[in-house]
């Protein structure tokens, strides 16, 4: 087997970079069903829906993206610590996911979300992935986003269940200040200073 060094020596090669996205061998998915003795799958694996079939994040999430289904993260405490957080955003937006709900966010992280154009949404102190009580099959859609928005307002998170139940939650738009709704409206922040230079030029 070829040494072919990390993944932090190609973190220029977004080809690479964007296949170890969630790919942690240590990565517990909690939309995959739980083994027989209650322990949890590791690794990049998800599950693609509708159907359920087992592959890698890379591969459902290219799916996701022909389909053109968005998708999104559900987390826990701290979402985004560790290193390399550039690219911590930056492959979850090239794979497809425009936002992520989260408990909370590692500071820096949330502010490169914002300007991958990824929405940080958080949960309220007493909600979080347990309380949702999702299987991973379910459809979600982000209410309240239409219109103006405006830095941390309050938006409201619809699931979809397959038996026709709905259930609502409230999330916390984790954009903190006018400049980052600006840098989501362009849809991040380098398509914001693109077009500002586009319009300088123009004038």
């Amino acid at each position: 087997m070829p040494d072919f060094n990390s993944y932090g020596s190609r973190r220029g090669n977004h080809e690479v970079m964007v296949r170890g996205t969630f790919a942690n061998v240590r990565i517990r998915n909690l939309m995959l069903p739980a083994n027989d003795d209650g322990s949890r799958l590791e690794g990049g694996v998800t599950r693609f829906q509708p159907g359920g079939e087992a592959m890698s994040i890379y591969d459902a999430a290219m799916k996701y993206q022909t389909g053109g289904t968005p998708t999104l993260v559900f987390a826990g405490q701290e979402y985004g610590t560790g290193s390399s957080r550039d690219w911590a955003a930056k492959g979850p937006r090239l794979l497809g996911v425009r936002a992520v709900v989260a408990k909370s966010f590692e500071r820096i992280h949330r502010s490169n979300l914002v300007g991958m154009g990824v929405l940080p949404l958080q949960f309220q102190e007493h909600d979080g992935i347990e309380s949702l009580g999702i299987v991973g099959d379910e459809e979600f859609h982000i209410l309240g986003l239409q219109g103006e928005l405006r830095p941390r307002q309050d938006v409201m998170l619809s699931v979809h269940r397959r038996d026709g139940s709905q259930q609502q939650v409230t999330l916390k738009l984790r954009v903190d200040t006018p400049i980052e709704v600006d840098y989501l409206h362009h849809g991040g922040i380098l398509p914001y200073v693109l077009r500002a230079l586009l319009n300088d030029t123009a004038t």
